[in-house]
């Protein structure tokens, strides 16, 4: 039997773009012999579209761009009383098998990989791939992910995280407390968004400035990290509560070692180029592993993670971050990391599509109500 797969993607983020990327890729890796398809197109403006059902590959990114009249809208309209998502299990379900129906989340950066979608599909009991509501949220928002790294033993950079309303208020202290924890340089980056939008590097108190200023157009709390000179090692983590790890791979800027891997080198420009498997000294890539699963079991992710590194000259290694949802096309590293390690992209689609039932069967076993 085939198991119906609904695709969320787009939605209400500054990644709304890269969503759409994903998206396209997964829809073209997937067997349609195993697959029945089912997009749900979530717009800029947070309205979601249910468009036809999909049975063959697409030719264009454009043409997952569902709007009302290319199929059914899921929300209610805005001049209405209630802006409550007309969704329910029924309108995804439909005819058949529900214990063949799985959501798969395409869905990067805010109102998509922090929580408040894994929340909504937790609610109507729907198995889903990824990680939970906890885990999404908490991955997200790097401060609070700095203090489960930190409880899990962990080494991470310095940082100072600073508030908008502190920032607003206290802009003079927040910049000498900056100063008198880190040095320059330092990375200014918003707590909830991916994909490296909205972070800046920052030489001096001007720069700081102005990187404080464009991070904090994105998020109302932001952090400041110590900037290192090292390289970036990334290790792809898949499983739910006995995970796995890939080898690792390694993002190398062209030109200058101090170009910092921003949003746009990672998506316009091809100024990266990724070296897999990285070539690391005696021990440290177990160590990698070691890190990568416990950041992975401290925050109680399930299905994937990508867990990205800094590396120093001497071996000195800092966590960096997590992603939930990271890259996701064919070229992105994490399917990279597990091609090289003997598992290809839509093999890859496969196990996460079992690990998201694996782990909605468990939830299920669970018990809610109290027993005489």
């Amino acid at each position: 039997m085939k198991t119906k797969l609904v695709l969320l993607y787009g939605g209400k983020s500054a990644e709304h773009e890269i969503s759409l990327q994903t998206a396209f890729s997964v829809i073209n890796a997937l067997s349609f012999d195993k697959f029945e398809v089912k997009p749900i197109y979530i717009t800029n403006d947070g309205d979601w579209v249910q468009g036809p059902a999909l049975t063959q590959k697409m030719d264009f990114v454009e043409q997952l761009r569902f709007e009302q009249r290319d199929g059914l809208k899921l929300t209610q309209d805005k001049d209405t009383a209630s802006h409550g998502l007309a969704i329910s299990p029924a309108s995804i379900r439909e005819d058949g098998d529900a214990e063949q129906l799985v959501v798969f989340p395409l869905l990067h950066g805010p109102n998509g990989e922090d929580g408040t979608v894994q929340g909504l599909l937790e609610v109507l009991n729907l198995p889903y791939v990824g990680a939970g509501v906890l885990a999404s949220a908490a991955a997200m928002d790097k401060i609070v992910m700095k203090m489960v790294f930190a409880d899990a033993g962990i080494p991470q950079v310095a940082d100072v995280s600073v508030r908008a309303i502190d920032w607003q208020e206290k802009q003079t202290e927040m910049i000498a407390k900056v100063e008198a924890e880190l040095v320059y340089p330092v990375f200014v980056k918003p707590a909830n968004l991916g994909s490296s939008v909205g972070i800046s590097k920052a030489t001096d108190r001007e720069s700081l400035i102005v990187a404080m200023v464009e991070a904090l157009r994105y998020d109302r709390r932001i952090v400041v990290e110590q900037g290192v000179v090292a390289r970036e090692i990334e290790v792809a983590v898949l499983g739910n509560d006995t995970p796995e790890c890939s080898v690792a791979g390694e993002i190398i800027p062209k030109g200058e070692v101090a170009v910092f891997y921003d949003y746009k080198a990672k998506y316009q420009d091809n100024d990266t180029v990724m070296a897999i498997p990285a070539e690391l000294d005696a021990g440290i890539y177990e160590q990698l592993v070691d890190y990568a699963k416990r950041a992975f079991l401290g925050l109680d992710c399930s299905g994937l993670v990508r867990a990205d590194f800094f590396v120093t000259k001497d071996n000195q290694i800092f966590l960096n971050e997590v992603n939930t949802m990271p890259g996701f096309t064919p070229f992105s590293m994490y399917p990279l990391l597990w091609q090289e390690s003997g598992l290809p992209y839509a093999d890859l689609i496969i196990k996460l599509v079992e690990l998201a039932k694996e782990r909605h069967t468990a939830k299920n076993s669970l018990k809610y109500t109290l027993e005489d």
